[in-house]
This record gives structure tokens, C-alpha cells and sequence, in this order.
């Protein structure tokens, strides 16, 4: 994997803070935004990076998280709505090059990539592996 100068992070659920853990103790410096104080808590005793209480739909928030200076910008929400536009400030405004978003409805991954942002859609990697595992049940059954 790729080791980036400063990732930028927004949401701090289950998802942001696997992410926020896992990239810091790999040795990136990592910021990670989130409206609810107690959304920290998920982070692991060894994260190194920091964290900053705040809406990432305002600007002041984002300036103030020095996106700027991102090289990689991950929106983790679990709003398909925040995660595009966030993305797509982090994208458009700040010019930030590497900038991925997890959305949860397929039907929105067109709009994502027209704006060049990269998605995660755990609703279609699910559904894949839903009918990865049947096709296995198959081929096993027809044995």
C-alpha cells in the first residue's frame, strides 16, 4: 500500500476509525473529523493522529483540518449526501489527489465517478460476495 503524507479522514464510526487506526499505525499522519466528541472513542489507544470535533460540510472545519495539505482524503460517513460533497470539496476546492468515498446505494456511483472520486459501496461488495458464496454452494451441491 501506498504511504501518503496526510490523510484526512471525515466520519469517525466504524468504518473512519478502523481506517483512522489501521493508517496511523502504519505510520501515515492522519486527521480525523467528526461531529460527535464521543465518535473518539472508537479509536485505538495507539493512534497517533489527531482529532478534530466538527462539521466537514463547512468550510472553516476543513481549512482548519488544513485539507489543503492533503494528499488523500477519505469521506467515511454513513451519509451518502455528506460523503459526496465533502469528497467532492476535498476533490474540487482543494485539490486533493487521491479522494475516496463510501457510499451505500449503487445507483450513486455514476454521479461519484463523473466528479472522479473513487467509491466504496459496501452494498455492492456485499452482494458480490452473497452470490461468490452461492456459486460456491452450487458447485459444491452439483458434485
Amino acid at each position: 500500500m501506498a504511504k501518503f503524507q496526510y490523510i484526512v479522514i471525515v466520519g469517525c464510526g466504524r468504518l473512519g476509525s478502523a481506517l483512522a487506526n489501521q493508517l496511523s499505525k502504519l505510520g501515515n499522519s492522519v486527521v480525523v473529523i467528526d461531529r460527535h466528541q464521543s465518535s473518539f472513542e472508537k479509536l485505538s489507544s495507539e493512534f497517533s493522529g489527531f482529532q478534530m470535533e466538527g462539521d466537514a460540510m463547512e468550510l472553516s472545519t476543513l481549512h482548519q483540518a488544513q485539507v489543503k495539505k492533503a494528499d488523500c482524503f477519505l469521506a467515511a460517513t454513513d451519509n451518502d449526501n455528506v460523503n459526496l460533497t465533502v469528497a467532492q470539496i476535498a476533490k474540487t476546492l482543494f485539490n486533493v489527489p487521491t479522494v475516496m468515498a463510501r457510499i451505500f446505494d449503487p445507483a450513486r456511483d455514476d454521479v461519484y465517478r463523473q466528479f472522479g472520486i473513487e467509491t466504496i459501496c459496501p452494498t455492492a461488495l456485499s452482494s458480490q460476495a452473497f452470490l461468490q458464496a452461492l456459486e460456491g454452494q452450487n458447485r459444491e451441491n452439483n458434485s
